[in-house]
């Protein structure tokens, strides 16, 4: 982010698999800053800014597992939307509570406020998100505040300020089938310019300044911890509550619409993996990660080897069809795997019985019934 550069003046980045300086993380982003870490070992601890509850809560003296400089400090954006809390508690596990805060414009629910810190930040507020950064010694910064496609095309001013970056990012004329790291990127959506533009951004201030700007471009995301929020791609999630709740499910995209699609554990580790990997073994700052690729009648072919009466409709909703068919069918991602050894846990066949299992929990608790 720009704001990022302003605020600190950066020495060129040396070779580290844990550097002490920014990273920030889209949902297409990544990025580092490698700094000296001997002075973040002198500040004094700080307590978290804008929540009283929070600072008489989390503002502890530093223990000896935070003192470390190897060990990172995170800050979250958007950390209520599809995969911030995740994301938070596989970070918390690996470098202390302490050490991740999420952050968002909205009030959290009760147990992600009592699971760690949390605060506001509005992200089109710089002067505010570069205190947060400085107060509490943020030294990654994961990105996750943006609009969802949908939204995004009927709010065209937000797109350009939130700066992410997914497979919105590729366009009619990139290659489909597989789409590359490097191609040409020419999106019709301001869902998609809005990406490139991040993207470019980023690797800018890397060459400029030394950013140690990290991108990951997420196929659509599968998770049974949120509800579908106006994505694309978010029909592969609403076919399994809509499966489980009616045995009906109505498509807006066609029946042969091929997306690439990544269940959300398979997402956390590879954001987790990116931010570790030694800068040295990087060859790119943006790259492709995958998983499986399917259309809306295979996955629900698949659901129905457990719910065999489940019954599904199309009516194309012609916003998001014509959106769908400017993006890649497939992701390649040889580049990730051969750089920092990315590889999926899950494909269509494991994610299913996954949803399946993790939205009849869901059910159960809230004394729903499943079809």
């Amino acid at each position: 982010m720009v704001s990022l550069s302003d605020a600190v003046p950066v020495p060129t980045p040396q070779c580290t698999s844990l550097p002490g300086g920014v990273s920030v993380m889209l949902p297409g982003w990544l990025c580092r800053v490698c700094r000296n870490r001997a002075r973040w070992h002198h500040l004094p601890a700080r307590g978290l800014s804008w929540s009283p509850r929070q600072i008489s809560r989390w503002n502890k003296q530093e223990s000896s597992e935070s003192s470390q400089p190897e060990t990172p400090r995170v800050l979250i954006t958007g950390g209520l939307g599809q995969l911030g809390v995740g994301l938070a508690q596989l970070l918390r596990k690996q470098y202390g509570t302490d050490n991740v805060i999420l952050s968002d414009i909205k009030k959290p629910p009760t147990e992600v406020f009592n699971s760690g810190p949390f605060v506001y930040v509005d992200v089109l507020d710089y002067k505010n998100l570069r205190e947060m950064l400085v107060n509490n010694r943020i030294t990654w910064l994961v990105h996750y505040s943006a609009l969802l496609s949908a939204v995004g095309e009927a709010n065209v001013a937000r797109p350009q300020d939130q700066h992410h970056s997914t497979i919105g990012a590729f366009g009619p004329s990139s290659p489909r089938d597989p789409a590359p790291d490097l191609c040409v990127q020419r999106p019709r959506t301001i869902y998609g310019v809005s990406k490139v533009h991040a993207e470019l951004m980023g690797e800018y201030l890397h060459h400029k300044y030394g950013l140690d700007f990290r991108c990951l471009r997420y196929p659509g995301i599968i998770s049974a911890d949120t509800p579908p929020g106006g994505g694309t791609t978010d029909y592969a999630v609403q076919i399994f509550h809509d499966a489980l709740s009616s045995g009906r499910f109505q498509s807006y995209l066609r029946a042969d619409t091929r997306l690439p699609m990544m269940h959300v554990g398979d997402c956390h580790r590879a954001t987790l993996e990116y931010l570790q990997a030694p800068d040295c073994q990087l060859s790119l700052r943006t790259y492709n990660i995958a998983a499986m690729s399917f259309t809306p009648e295979e996955v629900a072919q698949e659901i129905r080897k457990h719910l065999p009466h489940l019954q599904v409709t199309y009516r194309p909703d012609p916003v998001r069809q014509t959106i769908a068919d400017s993006w890649p069918m497939r992701f390649d991602d040889s580049n990730a795997r051969r750089d920092w050894g990315w590889r999926p846990a899950y494909q269509l066949p494991e994610l299913v019985t996954d949803m399946l299992e993790a939205i009849r929990q869901q059910r159960s608790r809230e004394g729903l019934c499943t079809s």
